[in-house]
């Protein structure tokens, strides 16, 4: 629903945006992008009239929910209720979920896929997920595409109305990747001071792709709105 422009819940209360991080790996880069994709939705949203942005913007990050491989006994689609799973670990993942409208995955590229984790939390669930909007961020040496494309057909198949448009962050040299691979600090959050003195060939890294999340968000807000 909306209000004076605001997109609100049925309740009357902001919308809550998850922005979950797919990657669980040992070191990762997957946090550091992630912080990336939050500081820039909110920075979108910081530039939008007043009356549109009665939303929040929380990071869901999958290593800390430490689910193990599906081990629930029911058939998600068929369980309306978190009271319902058999598991605690499953009851406060649905419960967390539930708690949210909308959702971005940021996701890694691994072997031209996505990581497991991701697809595990997702099958953990389905009625928690259906009909709620959701945008991917993908990342990696080539952009992560084929693994943004597979992510979407899954999010489909859970009944969640996915963006067309997804945002593919690619890492612009070798140096970067490595970088990436081991969790060295990328220099993502460089302030613009600091970009003055910078000499790593990296300021305005993702500038195009900062401008095309933007779009890809409001495409996401619109289809609340729907």
């Amino acid at each position: 629903m909306s209000e004076g422009g605001k997109i609100l819940t049925p309740g009357g209360l902001p919308l809550r945006f998850g922005v979950i991080v797919c990657s669980q790996r040992t070191p990762r880069a997957g946090l550091q992008i992630s912080n990336l994709v939050m500081d820039t939705l909110r920075k979108y949203q910081q530039a939008q009239p007043s009356s549109q942005t009665s939303y929040s913007l929380t990071m869901i990050d999958l290593a800390e929910q430490r689910l193990p491989l599906f081990d629930e006994p029911g058939i998600p689609s068929q369980i309306h209720s978190s009271t319902d799973y058999q598991h605690a670990h499953t009851r406060a993942w649905s419960d967390l979920i539930s708690s949210f409208n909308a959702f971005v995955f940021v996701t890694p590229q691994y072997n031209w896929g996505y990581p497991a984790s991701v697809k595990n939390a997702i099958d953990y669930l389905f009625n928690e997920w259906k009909g709620k909007p959701a945008m991917v961020v993908s990342y990696g040496g080539h952009g992560g595409g084929k693994a943004a494309t597979q992510l979407k057909q899954v999010l489909q198949a859970v009944g969640m109305k996915v963006v067309r448009e997804n945002v593919e962050l690619t890492f612009p040299d070798r140096g970067f990747l490595i970088k990436a691979a081991t969790g060295q600090d990328l220099r993502l959050n460089i302030t613009r001071e600091e970009e003055a003195e910078d000499d790593s060939g990296d300021v305005g890294l993702w500038a195009k792709e900062k401008e095309q999340m933007g779009k890809s968000f409001q495409n996401l807000l619109d289809t609340l709105n729907e």
